[in-house]
């Protein structure tokens, strides 16, 4: 009974083995002639086409641009091959002009296919790579420059140093706003003293009322001094009243020595 239970145990794990395996050599079938003409075309008509002719395939409409690409019977879709005509005008500027190519090699997987060449351009190569996905149909076109130790070495260089540049920048005005926060304590000084001063100004006018009331209060006593002597004056004279006197000023005698 053991022996059948590990016999049928075996059975079922090779069976398992080998159903993962041939799964895993699944890929996606293609023609290989038809795709490479397909790349050929892709690549040299990039490579021609110039950005007016560029504007009027972007002018065209979705039914438009599909009934195109399905008249010329190759497998593009207008997303892909909007896109590659973008792509191209980038890798010009940064490679050089397009040159030529070297052969295509192919690599399938189970949801892909991706065909690469090996790009000449004036300035630098670039490995030129044409994915499509598991209906062959054109996904994506990709050019890779190729720099040297040199120039990959340079480009490092740049930005270490544009890096470093940036971090010495900012603590330099992180130091400067340092140094700056110890004048905040005498500005918030200065403006505590603003409003002591309105106090004061607010003041100044109460002692000139005090000194006012004290010129009236003056004035009132002179008056009736005046009267006090205008009496005395009356009543020496032995007159009724005070009508025939006008007192103009007060002066004080100086006392006598004796």
């Amino acid at each position: 009974m053991k022996k059948r239970i590990s016999v049928i145990l075996c059975v079922l794990l090779a069976s398992f083995v080998f159903t993962a395996c041939g799964a895993s050599n699944e890929t996606v079938s293609y023609d290989e002639e038809s795709i490479e003409q397909a790349t050929e075309f892709l690549i040299q008509y990039c490579a021609s086409v110039d950005e007016v002719t560029v504007e009027q395939w972007k002018s065209l409409s979705e039914f438009e641009l599909n009934y195109q690409l399905m008249e010329s019977g190759l497998p593009f879709t207008p997303e892909a091959f909007l896109g590659a005509l973008d792509a191209w005008p980038a890798a010009v500027e940064e490679c050089g002009d397009y040159i030529g190519h070297g052969d295509f090699q192919y690599e399938a997987t189970a949801n892909e296919l991706t065909v690469t060449t090996e790009g000449e351009f004036a300035d630098r190569n670039a490995e030129i790579e044409i994915v499509y996905d598991e209906n062959a149909r054109l996904d994506s076109l990709t050019v890779n420059a190729e720099y040297g130790t040199g120039e990959i070495l340079a480009k490092s260089g740049l930005n270490t140093v544009l890096g470093m540049g940036t971090v010495f920048a900012v603590l330099i005005f992180i130091s400067i706003i340092i140094s700056l926060m110890k004048y905040i304590p005498a500005l918030g000084e200065k403006l505590k003293k603003k409003p002591e001063r309105q106090e004061t100004d607010i003041a100044e006018p109460k002692i000139e009322v005090e000194e006012n009331s004290v010129s009236t209060d003056n004035l009132m006593d002179d008056t009736e001094l005046i009267a006090v002597i205008t009496a005395a004056i009356a009543a020496y004279e032995g007159t009724a009243g005070t009508d025939g006197y006008v007192v103009r000023s007060i002066r004080r005698r100086p006392s006598n020595k004796w």
